[in-house]
């Protein structure tokens, strides 16, 4: 098996915080992902070795194996295991050694490491195959903020396979679904490893989101700031027509409850939707509108 530094992978240190194998993976993920690269089987390739350094190296319990082990890293516990039990039946004192130290010889037949790989199924004599786990496979989706209003069905291509899953509407930006079994296959007829499909939310509406509550700016004319009016706006649910009152002052926000994002897997329940009101100041005034302004500046003065 070909030794992968799922570190160099990354592009990050063997010292790295959990904080920064993080933002390495989202940096590297994207700039491999399939869809940014179509056709091109060494951004493929690439992608999924991205995904599984990420696997290994953000879960605190695999990296410390893998820092000890090595690409046999899945292994090392019950190799290391393997070697206690030798030396406790064959009287070694050192079952951690190399080929010496059992019995005080050499150890017949070769070394110590071919003596465990013949003990995992890679050689003849005492065979002893261990059922291993299929490692977990980390997938990031694109998911556009508009989609992610409803719930709906999404089909993922992961290692060749075609996945068909509900995705619920509300989904978070960086939210996780794990799907049991949809990882690599296991090992000597182990369970496989399982999915993690990271969303990656991209906002493409002009509203701002923030948990379930969305944010909007709306623009409305000098006029109806002071006399008031009416504005209709575009939102997730549908048009909304809003009541200015008069003498609104620029930057005042209001709020239309129930007419943000769905709160994730609770039907019917949506956040709230902030309107900031942003007054437009006249522009190109023609002789007769400055003298109405330098009229009510007069009044303004003397009232």
């Amino acid at each position: 098996m070909e030794f992968i530094d799922y570190y160099k992978v990354l592009g990050i240190s063997k010292k790295a915080t959990a904080d920064e194998i993080k933002k390495a993976y989202r940096k590297m993920a994207r700039q491999n992902h399939p869809d940014v690269n179509p056709g091109n089987s060494g951004a493929n390739k690439k992608f999924q070795e991205i995904n599984e350094a990420n696997e290994v190296l953000s879960d605190p319990e695999k990296r410390k194996k893998y820092d000890k082990y090595g690409k046999d890293w899945q292994q090392g516990e019950a190799r290391e295991k393997a070697q206690q039990e030798y030396a406790q039946s064959y009287g070694g004192s050192s079952p951690f050694g190399g080929g010496k130290g059992f019995g005080g010889g050499d150890f017949e037949g070769g070394d110590f490491s071919e003596f465990f790989s013949s003990m995992f199924g890679q050689g003849g004599g005492r065979q002893r195959q261990g059922r291993f786990r299929g490692q977990d496979v980390n997938a990031t989706f694109n998911l556009p903020l508009s989609q992610g209003f409803t719930t709906q069905k999404q089909t993922f291509t992961i290692n060749g396979k075609n996945i068909r899953i509900t995705v619920p509407a509300g989904m978070e930006n960086g939210q996780v679904i794990k799907l049991n079994g949809h990882g690599s296959p296991g090992s000597n007829g182990g369970p496989a490893g399982d999915l993690f499909i990271t969303f990656d939310m991209q906002n493409d509406t002009p509203y701002r989101r923030k948990g379930n509550d969305l944010y909007l700016d709306a623009e409305i004319d000098l006029y109806t700031a002071v006399l008031g009016g009416d504005l209709v706006v575009d939102t997730l649910h549908g048009k909304l027509k809003l009541k200015i009152k008069p003498e609104t002052q620029n930057n005042t926000r209001t709020r239309a409850k129930g007419k943000g994002y769905p709160v994730y897997k609770k039907d019917g329940q949506f956040g709230d939707l902030y309107i900031t009101y942003q007054v437009k100041m006249p522009e190109n005034l023609g002789e007769k509108e400055k003298e109405l302004f330098s009229e009510l500046q007069k009044l303004s003065k003397h009232g």
